[in-house]
């Protein structure tokens, strides 16, 4: 019988950290966040909880990506990195603590979503004169826009293209369409967890994907998969895809 790993929440006092930390049970080793609670073995010091984990879930925030990719380098600990709008220096240090460690990087930990993405990117390659359009909601709080997994959707189908994502995206909406384009429309309101649409559209039929997350603990449930899976595996950079692949 296969022992469950030791798992860290990075980010363990957010909405989605708080729901990992429930869902991992006794595999849960410690925390990290921006106030340490011995009582609840929740420090501040990435290394320091790198040093008593097995594999760590990373919920927390863009702007600790690089900082983290180094501790958790140096500690030999696989990384579940599940923290959306990184910048290209954090980006790089993804990349480059993949050289190291094992490191699964998902904008979205839903196998229902991971899958939907399948989908855009044979559909982008299957409809490449149709226009191609993102509609993403998310609750009032969020940040980032487009959302992670929106981006992730239109990589997806720029990818089935075969073109560059960053020669065809379309965030301002202003103006006349190009025809290649894949654009992107986001909402903020109210408290939905998340909300995608997909659309191709031509002059005489529509096609639409979409996916409503109705409880965010699927999200925590799909990290947790991916943690137990990831900590098993040797260096490089994996994706949800691979976890639904290769259950091994």
């Amino acid at each position: 019988m296969t022992t469950s790993p030791r798992i860290g929440i990075a980010g363990i006092t957010g909405r989605l950290g708080a729901l990992c930390a429930e869902e991992a049970g006794d595999s849960l080793a410690g925390g990290l966040s921006r106030h340490a609670d011995a009582a609840r073995s929740i420090t501040t010091n990435p290394a320091e909880l790198a040093t008593r984990c097995d594999v760590i879930i990373d919920v927390s925030h863009a702007s600790t990506a690089a900082t983290h990719a180094e501790a958790f380098t140096a500690a030999k600990c696989p990384w579940v990195l599940g923290t959306t709008g990184l910048d290209a220096t954090a980006q790089a240090a993804v990349s480059e603590a993949a050289k190291h460690i094992p490191v699964l990087q998902a904008a979205n930990f839903s196998p229902a979503l991971t899958l939907f993405l399948e989908l855009a990117k044979q559909l982008g390659a299957g409809l490449p004169g149709y226009d191609a359009e993102i509609v993403e909601i998310h609750h009032r709080q969020k940040v980032d826009a487009p959302s992670g997994t929106a981006l992730a959707i239109g990589r997806a189908v720029a990818e089935g293209r075969n073109v560059a994502f960053e020669d065809v995206a379309r965030l301002d909406q202003n103006g006349a369409r190009p025809d290649s384009a894949i654009g992107f429309a986001s909402l903020r309101g109210g408290q939905i967890i998340g909300e995608h649409d997909l659309l191709f559209m031509a002059a005489d039929e529509q096609i639409t994907l979409s996916h409503r997350a109705l409880d965010r603990r699927v999200f925590a449930r799909g990290a947790l998969m991916a943690a137990r899976w990831l900590a098993h595996q040797p260096p490089g950079l994996y994706g949800m895809a691979d976890v639904l692949r290769r259950k091994d």
